[in-house]
């Protein structure tokens, strides 16, 4: 399973992370843009940093708040508590606006719209060309959930990248790791690796 060192931080300032190397289309040909993740963590948090460019952001609009967020660009994180996602896993989507679109689920996608997480804080910005988004998730309760394992946790990092096409939006998918499957689909134990918590 492929591995990210998370740096240790006091202040949480993400600034401070690894910069995640691999980002790829899994499912379209040609170099998928620039996307920049970094993490940290500290006793209270899990901190995360995405910085990406976007020429052509997309932000869908829709009286459901979910439906607002599946139609936008944004980024993912997926924190699982089994490699074979046959246990419960979290999903964070996020828009640049500051929306989330978030959920458990089980293999092969059972989701449960109704859950969210209590304590997720993040913050989007969008600049000329393109837009960052960086929050933290509480380690307390990623315990709680079960997705500390001692000093690893079992993580996905993924982009959706929407474009304005000539016969409407184009949808391409971007992530850390390519899953080698057929359909796309983010939601296989092929598209998570392993966070190792390091001080």
């Amino acid at each position: 399973m492929k591995t990210y060192s998370v740096r240790y931080s006091d202040r949480l300032d993400p600034m401070a992370g690894e910069i995640m190397k691999g980002f790829t289309f899994p499912w379209k040909r040609g170099r998928a843009p620039r996307t920049e993740f970094r993490a940290v963590w500290n006793e209270q948090a899990l901190g995360f940093y995405f910085d990406v460019d976007d020429s052509d952001i997309i932000l869908a609009e829709s009286s459901d708040p979910d439906e607002a967020v599946l139609g936008s660009d944004r980024v993912e994180i997926f924190l699982a508590t089994s490699p074979d996602l046959k246990k419960f896993y979290y999903g964070a989507e996020m828009d640049p606006r500051g929306a989330v679109y978030d959920y458990r689920a089980k293999y092969h996608r059972q989701f449960d719209t109704d859950w969210s997480f209590s304590n997720l804080k993040f913050r989007g910005e969008i600049r000329e060309d393109g837009y960052t988004v960086r929050g933290r998730f509480s380690m307390e309760e990623l315990n709680e959930l079960d997705c500390v394992k001692g000093k690893e946790l079992i993580v996905g990092v993924y982009r959706a990248e929407f474009s304005q096409g000539k016969k409407g939006i184009d949808e391409n998918w971007i992530s850390w790791i390519d899953p080698k499957e057929k359909e796309v689909d983010f939601h296989v134990p092929g598209t998570f690796g392993k966070f190792l918590l390091d001080r």
